[in-house]
């Protein structure tokens, strides 16, 4: 029985409802939503309708017209950031984020905009207050990580979008590993951007996500062609969300987001929150009793979100994950994750961490059976 322990990177299984409403979007739903009076059109233009109604209520966004369908949290990102900034802004990030985060800074800092990167303490903990301390008058926006990929330490969010809110500072959060697992208010938590990607907690396919924009928010459009709309123009539609959705809509990836969040809804984000924080408490548990293995990340489960990072005394983690994967038949991933500078604040740069992300679907004999073979592998014993 093959155990999938890498849902921080794409969660899998989906629940039987997103297979079939990907399926039913292809079969029947085939048409260009936007692009045709025919009825295949028209019934594609509802389904992408009800979704972004159905998604605009989950991250308790009263305008769905605010968000935007993309392929993901990094072209969110990407919009956000190139359609936003300009040069002699000033741009706070953290040392925790992703790498969808700080390569598009490095390349608009080349192009004149500043930027200040606040570091995090060895749990990968980033304080609210050197947040603010970063900031001078030259600052327009915050990026920052909701929890992190690799240590799943949790952000101070709420406080740096308070604190946002009082300076005027645009505040984008990177949802990526909190969204489905953690409810996520946008007016509540002071976020001006959100960045979703569809294919983690929120069990759609790969190829799908979302970025929230807050009324009033300046964005320029990342892409521009085809709307559906407005054709005459030489210029993009001023309207949302149509002005940054050019090109043909995803509409089967879209149909299963919209089925994945249902999913969440009828069986309750609380429930799922529980279930996955006991993976966690018992698999930071069990790690911590082996000796010769390390655990970062911030302690307690009200600071830990879903990832759970590891290393074992004069194991390569990359041996770790070739011998969990070829002998006990348990997928985690390892190395840098795609976050350099966490690795570099908590001490596991350059060989980085094994990684191992439980989801809903994962059981406790799963997580028991994981810990049970690190142990065997931190003996020299790697098979069962």
């Amino acid at each position: 029985m093959l155990i999938y322990l890498d849902n921080s990177a794409t969660s899998f299984p989906k629940p039987e409802a997103v297979y079939r409403a990907v399926d039913s979007a292809f079969r029947d739903c085939g048409a260009n939503p936007g692009r045709g009076g025919h009825r295949m059109s028209l019934d594609a233009s509802r389904l992408v309708f009800s979704a972004r109604e159905t998604i605009a209520d989950f991250f308790s966004i009263a305008d769905a017209s605010r968000l935007i369908f993309t392929s993901g949290a990094t072209e969110a990102i990407n919009t956000a950031l190139f359609g936003l900034l300009n040069p002699g802004d000033h741009v706070v990030t953290t040392a925790m984020e992703h790498n969808s985060v700080l390569r598009p800074l490095r390349v608009l800092e080349k192009s004149g905009v500043s930027l200040s990167i606040v570091d995090a303490d060895a749990s990968g903990s980033v304080s609210a207050s050197s947040i603010a301390a970063a900031c001078t008058d030259a600052t327009r926006m915050v990026v920052m990580t909701h929890c992190s990929n690799v240590t799943g330490t949790l952000m101070p969010i709420e406080t740096v979008g308070e604190f946002c809110r009082g300076k005027n500072l645009l505040f984008l959060v990177d949802a990526a590993q909190t969204a489905g697992h953690i409810p996520i208010d946008v007016d509540a938590l002071g976020v001006d951007l959100l960045a979703l990607p569809g294919h983690k907690g929120l069990f759609a396919p790969p190829g799908i996500g979302c970025l929230y924009v807050r009324e009033g928010v300046p964005l320029r459009p990342l892409i521009h062609g085809g709307t559906g709309g407005q054709s005459e123009q030489d210029e993009m539609p001023l309207q949302m969300p149509e002005r940054f959705e050019s090109g043909t809509l995803n509409t089967p990836g879209i149909a299963g987001l919209k089925a994945g969040i249902e999913f969440i809804t009828e069986v309750g984000l609380n429930a799922i929150m529980a279930h996955e924080q006991q993976l966690v408490d018992l698999l930071v548990r069990g790690l911590n009793s082996i000796d010769g293995v390390t655990v970062y990340g911030k302690a307690g489960s009200g600071h830990h979100g879903g990832a759970v990072s590891f290393t074992c005394q004069n194991r390569d983690p990359s041996e770790i994950g070739f011998i969990l994967d070829q002998d006990y038949d348990i997928m985690v991933r390892v190395g840098l994750h795609c976050a350099p500078g966490a690795h570099r604040m908590i001490g596991t740069f350059p060989a980085g961490t094994v990684r191992v992300s439980p989801g809903y679907f994962t059981t406790i004999d799963q997580i028991e059976l994981l810990i049970q073979a690190v142990h065997k592998i931190s003996l020299g014993q790697n098979r069962f």
